[in-house]
């Protein structure tokens, strides 16, 4: 069910927009979505209206992209997935180790890569880029035991169902699994996988431990998110509520951006506090998936070197 912010203070006549995202009412990107649009009406007096539209109601991201193109959505939050399939250079973004945590992750959102996939790789796809949010690194987790010293190799992952995500999986010998989130928590539980990659804040919702043997806290990717509006729609607004919605929607991604370090490290508190089956290991339950990564993904996506020099001068900081 959509949730409309102005409720009876609506003007008559206001302009209604809408912004669709596949993440559940509790999480911080729907969260925050509500956040903006309350801004947005109360700063033009009910005038515009933002209706959020949670979990996949106007379908899955790539329905969604097509909405967004055509005009019949105005705004999103995004996960990297389905851009990373138009534009390759979307998905170094999910490049492993890339950083070692979540606050390092927000810091090179915000840098001169990252800015410049905003600005200039949307407009080819029918996107006006308005801020980079993130969720929470990625975890690993598995409904049956990792031998001391295993790796991940042989387990049914399920994961994101972009190139880069899936050629790490494949190289690291596990059999990646696309599935939307919707669908996961009867997949775990039944068996049609016996791993996932998540992060801490989806598996406590979700009370993914109680169905896990073990859960790998290995903080490997970063997990971007693109607030973005429809270019048709955002070339039909006056500026001044162009300028309007822009400032609100960086202030909130910034918000989300500064927000998952504690996020993480609050649920990461919870987990072991219940309990929960969890070890912080290495890159080695990849074997040697990381470096061939690497290798494969600088020669197709040369903006990674730039990236990874920009991660490199921020952890020596």
């Amino acid at each position: 069910m959509a949730l409309l912010v102005g409720g009876l203070g609506q003007m008559a006549g206001a302009e209604v927009l809408r912004i669709g995202m596949i993440t559940p009412p509790s999480h911080q990107w729907t969260i925050s979505a509500h956040a903006v649009a309350e801004r947005l009406n109360a700063q033009t007096e009910g005038r515009l209206v933002l209706s959020v539209m949670p979990s996949g109601q106007l379908g899955n991201e790539a329905q969604m992209l097509q909405q967004l193109r055509s005009g019949a959505l105005d705004m999103a939050f995004l996960t990297v997935g389905e851009l990373a399939n138009r534009d390759p250079d979307f998905g170094i973004l999910v490049a492993p180790y890339l950083v070692p945590d979540a606050e390092t992750a927000a810091r090179l959102l915000e840098g001169p890569t990252a800015a410049s996939l905003l600005e200039n790789n949307l407009a080819p796809l029918g996107l006006h880029g308005l801020g980079y949010g993130m969720a929470g690194m990625r975890i690993v987790l598995l409904s049956r035991p990792l031998a001391d010293g295993g790796t991940v190799a042989g387990r049914k992952i399920r994961t994101v169902p972009l190139a880069q995500e899936l050629d790490f999986w494949s190289t690291a010998g596990a059999v990646p699994t696309p599935l939307p989130l919707p669908d996961l928590f009867d997949a775990y539980a039944n068996g049609q996988i016996d791993g996932m990659q998540l992060d801490l804040e989806g598996t406590w919702n979700n009370r993914f431990q109680d169905y896990s043997a073990v859960i790998l806290d290995s903080e490997h990717m970063i997990f971007p998110m693109f607030a973005v509006a429809s270019g048709r729609k955002w070339q039909s607004l006056d500026p001044a509520d162009r300028d309007l919605i822009a400032r609100l929607v960086a202030e909130e991604a910034a918000h989300i951006r500064a927000a998952y370090p504690q996020i993480d490290a609050d649920y990461r508190a919870r987990l072991t506090e219940a309990g929960a089956p969890i070890i912080r290991p290495g890159p080695e339950i990849f074997g040697d998936a990381v470096e061939k990564w690497y290798e494969t993904w600088r020669e197709r996506t040369p903006l990674l070197v730039q990236l990874e020099d920009e991660a490199r001068a921020l952890q020596a900081d």
